[in-house]
């Protein structure tokens, strides 16, 4: 097979140490001016479990005993009420957010013998994906985006809704056993130095705190926190109804009405579409350039690896085993193909004075994401309705102000408006932690995604420069991939194996 161009012999291994037993890849190539002699270009290990702690799965899952045919004593449904309750412990891990991050590592560390408790600010686990925009399905398809231990059913769509998807979040918290808190929101965190464990306060919807004690927080809030909201000249001003694009809907009953929406990126562009599809004449404000991919085939490009045959665990140790450098080149190979793919929908969109770039160093859309969260639209169909004038475009710097009645531009014209949306992004997860655990603490764990210094995403996934300090996001292929090394770090700290950095 071919990897990064090269004819490869690529061979999955597995050994084992006085610590745990591990995974590898090996990747042989011709050596030059050797016969028929091949040469190791790549080698790449992975834990997967530890020796005495492995995962209560298959052979080794539990028995029940403790609650099957316990005439006279607690049933499995009264453990768990016990179990989710805490009212006689702490939890080892409190987990911050219930969605494809936060439902992948408690699973990972139920199954390692961790007690772990997953906080979720909304009334419902998965009510972060039912809230968002009515049209909203996942721009990636199924294959890729099974949680851990549990796949979706083969009678599902490609693209899954997201209605759908977060009742399937519910449905995973119960099968799976994870003791999770709705209707509760972090407040605060303090770290005890000598106790080497959090104080941490959550707050429940009645108003009434709950203070534990654990070892370990995990942040799985996702790749933003709080909305961005930009200091746009005038806007304070508009007559009309703004709202930021996580607070959209759909549009149902602004029909006839005219909408600016203020970004040019994914969720932009799918708002955009719902607008166009409720009769909205609706216009998209272009800031900066944008990295346009078409869903199918274009980005269907980074799936390449779950196309193989082979079970889902093996392509994701495939996935997890390339070195920065060889992602850069992949990305790299992988844009110039993209280009050639959507040559004539590039073409179309500059011709109407569109903004496009594939990143700053020809990685396209997926190294924006590593980087900043954003900056590229996977498009569902509204690049067609741009190029045929059926959804406006305007250049942000064409205006000079918003006014009561829409954009103000400089040569004197106003594109008029009822609707502004903000499709500006959100700040990066260290302002969530800036709020809950303070400035102090914020500097010293430093930048949280985006990429460091060591071609690695800063702080995800791994122990940081505070104890008892993690970070999981990403869509769901990346949590169910990064919670399996996340939850054994933990469960190596908690045996005393590994510690602080």
């Amino acid at each position: 097979m071919k990897r990064l161009g090269i004819d490869s012999i690529e061979a999955i291994f597995e050994f084992a140490t006085a610590e745990g037993r591990g995974a590898g890849i090996i990747r042989l190539a011709p050596a030059a001016e050797a016969g028929d002699a091949m040469l190791a270009w790549h080698i790449s290990t992975a834990l997967q479990s530890l020796t005495g702690h492995e995962e209560k799965i298959g052979a080794n899952r539990p028995t029940g005993a403790a609650y099957s045919r316990n005439f006279g004593g607690d049933n499995w449904a009264d453990v768990r009420r016990k179990a989710s309750a805490y009212e006689d412990r702490n939890p080892a891990v409190l987990v911050i957010g219930a969605a494809q991050a936060g439902l992948s590592v408690a699973a990972r560390l139920n199954q390692l013998g961790v007690d772990t408790l997953v906080v979720e600010k909304w009334p419902r686990i998965g009510d972060s994906w039912r809230r968002r925009y009515h049209s909203l399905a996942l721009h990636n398809s199924i294959h890729l985006n099974h949680l851990p231990y549990m796949e979706f059913p083969p009678t599902w769509p490609k693209y899954i809704p997201k209605d759908m998807l977060g009742n399937w979040f519910e449905f995973y918290a119960d099968a799976m056993e994870i003791n999770c808190w709705t209707n509760t929101e972090f407040v605060s965190g303090e770290w005890d130095e000598a106790a080497k464990c959090w104080t941490a306060s959550v707050k429940h919807a009645d108003g009434t705190v709950r203070v534990l004690r654990p070892r370990h927080l995990v942040f799985a809030n996702g790749v933003s926190s709080y909305p961005m909201i930009p200091d746009v000249p005038g806007l304070q001003d508009f007559k009309g109804q703004v709202i930021h694009s996580e607070g959209f809907d759909s549009g149902a009953g602004w029909e006839g009405k005219n909408a600016l929406i203020l970004g040019t990126g994914s969720s932009a562009n799918d708002i955009a579409l719902d607008l166009h599809s409720h009769g909205v004449n609706t216009t998209l404000i272009q800031r900066g350039s944008t990295t346009v991919v078409s869903i199918d085939p274009s980005a269907r490009l980074n799936e390449a690896i779950w196309d193989e045959d082979g079970p889902l665990e093996d392509k994701d140790l495939l996935s997890a085993s390339p070195t920065p450098p060889m992602i850069i080149k992949g990305y790299k190979a992988v844009t110039q193909r993209m280009l050639q793919l959507d040559k004539e929908l590039i073409e179309g969109l500059k011709s109407i004075g569109f903004q496009h770039d594939v990143g700053e160093d020809e990685t396209g859309h997926q190294m924006k994401y590593f980087r900043r969260g954003g900056g590229y639209n996977l498009d569902a169909g509204s690049s067609a309705l741009l190029i045929k004038g059926e959804l406006g475009l305007l250049r942000y710097d064409r205006i000079e102000c918003f006014t009561a009645e829409g954009a103000l531009l400089k040569d004197g014209t106003t594109v008029p408006a009822d609707l502004i949306i903000l499709a500006t992004g959100y700040y990066p997860q260290q302002e969530l932690v800036r709020r809950a655990l303070g400035e102090e603490m914020a500097n010293r764990i430093g930048p949280v995604w985006g990429i460091g210094e060591d071609g690695q995403l800063n702080n995800m996934y791994k122990r940081t420069p505070q104890q008892g300090v993690w970070f999981i996001a990403g869509g769901l292929a990346q949590c169910r991939v990064n919670s399996k090394y996340l939850a054994l770090q933990i469960k190596a700290m908690e045996l005393g194996k590994l510690g602080p950095l």
